[in-house]
């Protein structure tokens, strides 16, 4: 590993989230999206970022105008993507080639035909012209002043059925002037013995500098990706969260990952490992797609352990079930509560709340207990860290933690003959001494009860203004049938600057509504530091 802060030009981490990622299903960028994205990308210290197809659509074609004003790339060099120029013209008069140089983009990728069936059947021209195309567009870019890549679309397949045609496309690309010669496995079909074998071919056999692009239509991108390198790619392009066309590209973050712990290249600036996980949630957030939980290296699951022999050994040493440090990629271990849970569970989940049960074994007992038999009824802690927090406070303090005590509760929905319902909820409730009766008026039985629990607490707690409720899932417990069954509620809840969940559970879906809300508000008043009156 080089001891050098910045990479050298040696091996490339190409990012394309904003041209290939966008392609996904549901994803939709605007040009301020694009921005923040390249911002993200750059923070995180990629080398270089495509940020898409200037000419062939407004959007791209204003986002390098503006990327060039307002972003102050400190790590990555921006790309531009095109094609080579059409059949029988020349590059140098192609709108479409030259829309690439008013880009103003250092770098330039375009995809080529390596295919000979791509090249006869979808751009209508002899193998000769289409090599032709490749070496006047490259040639054309590379005397303008221009660094270029080419990506070879379809390289895998395309060399599967005429190899030295493939690598004829290779071959002339290099000689042309391109840096780089990216193999496409467009439609995502190939494993890793595969690409490992086909890449070390080629290169043995042209000499160009190779690069890789997969797909995972397989679900092997990352480990094709890995593949290539080990054939001797030193070019890896990759999307952020794996987004992409179909089931999507290889993950940009389990790829660095595994370059930088597992093969110890230096692929990224020194301490830019540790905004993997932050890096990837924002970018989630930019793109408005829930970050899969269980990515590796980034997701919130990805160092979270359940089962009670693990516990054990990770008390003992955390390395016993875990692959890294979690703290190298900016993520952390998670103990999660379950009926599976252990004494070491309890010990090492009390840690990582802050809450010191020292060596009392009848405490951690009592809570092992208590949360095998809650959970036997229906709650589940291992999604509610907020509501254990408060039974294992109440354990080990001896005392329930109360803000407020409840006197009674009721919602009410009327329908009425226009079709449309009132929902209305009344709550009588004693805080600080003082008995308070609020009624208030939601979208829905469980957003009354919510406004008039804050209607009557917030003049005595104005903590409570900050908390909102941001999520709200019901579920339907197996055991029972129909309208009788048992429901368990998780409620997500913020006050700006985090969030936390509680769990309820009730025959009755209001009732349970209304556990789960009393715990996010006591946890919320005691986030905030207030002191409890009982």
């Amino acid at each position: 590993m080089t001891e050098t802060s910045t990479p050298d030009d040696s091996f490339h981490v190409f990012d394309t989230t904003l041209r290939d990622g966008a392609q996904r299903e549901g994803i939709n960028l605007t040009v301020a999206d694009k921005l923040t994205i390249a911002r993200h990308l750059d923070d995180f210290g990629v080398g270089f970022i495509e940020g898409g197809w200037p000419g062939a659509n407004p959007r791209d074609t204003e986002f390098f105008a503006r990327a060039s004003q307002e972003i102050t790339f400190r790590h990555a060099q921006l790309v531009a993507f095109g094609a080579t120029r059409r059949a029988g013209g020349s590059a140098a008069t192609d709108p479409q080639v030259n829309a690439l140089l008013e880009s103003g983009a250092p770098v330039i990728t375009l995809v080529a035909k390596s295919h000979d069936r791509h090249v006869e059947l979808a751009l209508r021209t002899t193998l000769e012209e289409n090599l032709e195309m490749v070496r006047d567009t490259v040639s054309y870019l590379a005397g303008q002043g221009r660094r270029v890549f080419v990506d070879c679309e379809h390289f895998f397949d395309g060399y599967r059925a005429n190899p030295e045609y493939a690598k004829s496309v290779v071959r002339t690309a290099s000689e042309a002037g391109a840096d780089v010669v990216v193999l496409c496995d467009t439609n995502g079909g190939m494993l890793p013995a595969q690409v490992q074998a086909i890449v070390g071919t080629v290169l043995a056999d042209t000499g160009a500098r190779l690069g890789i692009h997969a797909q995972d239509d397989t679900g092997c991108a990352v480990a094709n990706t890995l593949a290539a390198v080990d054939a001797g790619a030193t070019h890896v392009q990759c999307t952020a969260n794996g987004y992409g066309e179909r089931v999507g590209n290889a993950n940009l973050f389990p790829v660095v990952g595994a370059l930088e712990l597992k093969y110890g290249k230096r692929v990224l600036p020194e301490g830019s490992l540790r905004e993997m996980t932050r890096v990837s949630h924002a970018i989630a957030e930019v793109v408005n797609l829930t970050p899969s939980t269980h990515q590796p290296y980034v997701g919130v699951s990805a160092f979270a352990h359940k089962a009670g022999l693990h516990a054990s050994a990770i008390k003992v040493d955390p390395d016993l079930y875990q692959h890294i440090d979690p703290d190298l990629v900016g993520n952390r271990i998670r103990m999660l509560v379950s009926d599976m849970a252990g004494r070491a569970s309890i010990e090492l989940k009390g840690k990582e709340l802050g809450i010191d049960l020292g060596d009392d074994r009848d405490l951690v007992g009592r809570v092992v207990e208590r949360v095998k038999e809650r959970e036997l009824g229906g709650y589940t802690y291992e999604a509610a860290d907020a509501s254990f927090e408060l039974l294992l406070r109440e354990e080990a303090e001896g005392r329930a933690r109360r803000y407020f005590r409840v006197e009674s509760w009721r919602a009410i929905v009327e329908d009425r003959p226009d079709g449309t319902h009132a929902n209305e909820a009344t709550v009588k409730l004693w805080a600080k001494g003082e008995r308070i009766v609020a009624t208030a008026e939601g979208n829905g039985p469980v957003n009354a009860l919510d406004r008039s629990l804050r209607v009557g607490l917030e003049r005595i707690y104005p903590q409570l203004a900050k908390m909102e409720l941001v999520d709200y899932k019901v579920r339907i417990l197996e055991g029972k049938h129909g309208t009788s069954s048992t429901t368990r509620v998780l409620i997500s809840t913020s006050d700006g600057d985090g969030e936390w969940s509680t769990v309820g559970v009730a025959e009755n879906v209001i009732a349970a509504s209304w556990q789960a809300l009393e715990d996010a508000y006591t946890f919320g008043l005691l986030r905030a530091g207030v002191e409890p009156v009982e």
